[in-house]
């Protein structure tokens, strides 16, 4: 005997069907370790920070996260500032003032950083205060006198506070 094919049987036989049922604990199982593994590898303190090829950091045990503020990175050959380079060290008597204490290019370009941040705190309420935070990524083969010219040259551009970046143990 033929079955009857008739579009109204044709609906009943999907409708016996019902339901399908979802099991979602494997799923929630992924979104938990997705979640745990999103926390463990969340930068909380926001500083991006691009380390050049010429530098090499010393190494440190301390576990501080280092806070946000204008980054002054220091080669033996090279000056940087947020990643812009402003000294390319050739001859390094022409780019200090008569005492020989401060950087003219590193001083310019911090005094245009700090008139930046002032001029955006001033059109913007929500702004953040300018903090004269330094934020120095120095390789550890610079001498310490100039790392004393860095240090003068941030304080008198109106960067008085200094923070060291180095290389934490894995």
């Amino acid at each position: 005997m033929r079955r009857s094919r008739s579009i109204s049987s044709r609906g009943r036989a999907r409708k016996k069907k019902g339901m399908m049922e979802l099991d979602i604990t494997s799923l929630l199982d992924i979104l938990v370790i997705l979640l745990v593994f999103l926390l463990k590898n969340y930068n909380s303190s926001g500083v991006v920070l691009n380390v050049p090829k010429g530098i090499t950091l010393p190494n440190s045990q301390s576990s501080s996260v280092n806070t946000s503020g204008i980054i002054v990175q220091v080669s033996p050959t090279t000056i940087w500032v947020d990643d812009k380079v402003v000294l390319e060290s050739s001859n390094d008597n022409l780019s200090k003032d008569r005492t020989g204490r401060r950087i003219i290019p590193l001083f310019n370009e911090l005094v245009k950083k700090k008139e930046i941040i002032k001029q955006v705190e001033k059109t913007s309420p929500n702004a953040k205060k300018f903090s004269g935070v330094v934020n120095l990524v120095i390789d550890k083969s610079i001498k310490y006198s100039y790392i004393k010219k860095l240090m003068y040259t941030s304080a008198s551009a109106g960067f008085g506070k200094y923070k060291f970046v180095v290389m934490g143990e894995e």
